[in-house]
């Protein structure tokens, strides 16, 4: 079966590399280089004002990079990434962390069920490869409650809602492009997007281990994260629906 190299090729397939990245100069080299090596793939890094020199080593590794004048957050840096995609009129972004977790092997495998026409949006998920994440026991099961809420949310089983390996498709794009989360935006994406009437399907996907950086999610503020990000998902449920932007003509 052809993969996304051919369909791109073959149908001019534009995809676009989305990495949001905040002092991650351990890993971002290693992580441009490796989606550099997909010919049929551009790549954007979008420096969230990191102090460490992260948007240098991204430029020296073939990116180009987008610098934010301060930390504005990931929902921010993310949001920016559907921007620039849309005002290029890409077919199809993939949201790729810079901490070297999502293995740009996997991209293929998100475009290619894209490609298949069944959703707009596709989500890569740990929870769907037997055995494959691992964590201390209390992020699993914070992963596990709010995975759960957003497929009340949405009325569909989601396994990892908290995933920011995706694919997005024009549809999608339109839609983050003018309406992306700031402060959960993984979770809260989710929500807005199949409320604004996206088709969403989850894959599996493996990952690994974060090469560099910390995550923000420590024990201490887990408890703290579950609750805000519960709160966050209620506003999204009673504020209206985001609307898909019209089509240019």
């Amino acid at each position: 079966m052809p993969g996304p190299e051919t369909h791109a090729s073959e149908n001019r397939l534009r995809c676009l590399a989305i990495v949001p990245a905040f002092n991650e100069r351990a890993a971002i080299a290693s992580v441009v280089q490796e989606l550099t090596a997909l010919s049929w793939l551009d790549v954007v890094v979008i420096d969230d004002g990191s102090g460490d020199g992260t948007a240098a080593e991204a430029a020296r590794a073939g990116a180009r990079v987008i610098t934010l004048p301060f930390n504005l957050g990931i929902g921010t840096a993310v949001q920016t990434g559907y921007l620039i995609a849309q005002d290029a009129r890409y077919d199809v972004a993939v949201q790729v962390d810079g901490d070297g977790q999502h293995p740009p092997s996997e991209i293929a495998s998100l475009v290619a069920a894209l490609q298949s026409g069944e959703a707009d949006l596709i989500i890569g998920s740990r929870f769907l490869v037997p055995g494959a994440f691992r964590s201390t026991r209390g992020r699993r099961l914070g992963i596990v409650v709010l995975a759960r809420l957003v497929s009340l949310a949405v009325r569909q089983r989601i396994t990892d809602s908290t995933s920011g390996f995706r694919a997005a498709g024009p549809r999608a794009i339109s839609l983050f492009a003018a309406a992306y989360p700031h402060d959960y935006p993984e979770v809260e994406s989710v929500v807005v997007a199949h409320r604004a009437g996206l088709r969403i399907l989850e894959i599996p996907i493996q990952m690994h281990e974060r090469r560099g950086g910390r995550s923000s999610i420590t024990p201490l503020r887990a408890g703290y994260y579950m609750i805000k990000v519960s709160m966050a998902i209620a506003m999204v449920l009673l504020r209206r629906p985001a609307r898909l932007p019209e089509s240019p003509s």
